[in-house]
């Protein structure tokens, strides 16, 4: 067994995660750095509040306006709409929260403390309850249908042929 004259190929292998792509540096002082907005709609509950422009208005082919007429219509459209929702967020977003923040504090507080307990005492009684009211069909309406049912059960109804 001498000296071995082969060669051995390595590599490294590494995930997207583990190193940065990107050009920017990376900032140690503020943690983590975020690539883009965290999704605020995770449940995708709003999705039909997605509207572009497009979505809106649409020229046809044969009706076309002028372009700067079409880029100009299409910056104020997204512009005002950008401008409204962050001016009404910013007046309603606060009372609102709380108006609903309160009412679904109360109907959680009235569900657990008042509807459940009520429900379950319910729960508790029917098969008493039950037990009363088979007791009681079974000691008067049930000779009575059956009464019924053998009367009516001798009836005959014939029809004539023409």
């Amino acid at each position: 067994m001498g000296v071995e004259k082969e060669k051995l190929d390595t590599s490294i292998i590494m995930d997207k995660d583990e190193y940065n792509l990107s050009i920017e540096p990376i900032l140690m002082k503020k943690g983590k750095v975020y690539s883009e907005a965290p999704d605020r709609d995770p449940n995708d509950i709003n999705t039909h509040l997605k509207v572009g422009f497009e979505d809106v208005i649409g020229e046809p082919s044969s009706a076309h306006s002028f372009d700067r007429v079409w880029i100009g219509s299409h910056a104020t459209f997204e512009l005002v709409k950008f401008f409204f929702y962050r001016l009404l967020t910013t007046l309603l977003a606060i009372p609102m929260a709380f108006t609903l923040g309160l009412l679904f504090g109360v109907l959680s507080c009235v569900h657990v403390w008042l509807v459940m307990p009520v429900v379950q005492s319910f729960m508790m009684l029917l098969p008493s309850a039950q037990k009363i009211w088979r007791s009681l069909t079974d000691i008067f309406i049930a000779p009575l249908f059956q009464s019924l049912g053998k009367c009516l059960s001798s009836i005959q109804i014939q029809t004539p042929e023409n």
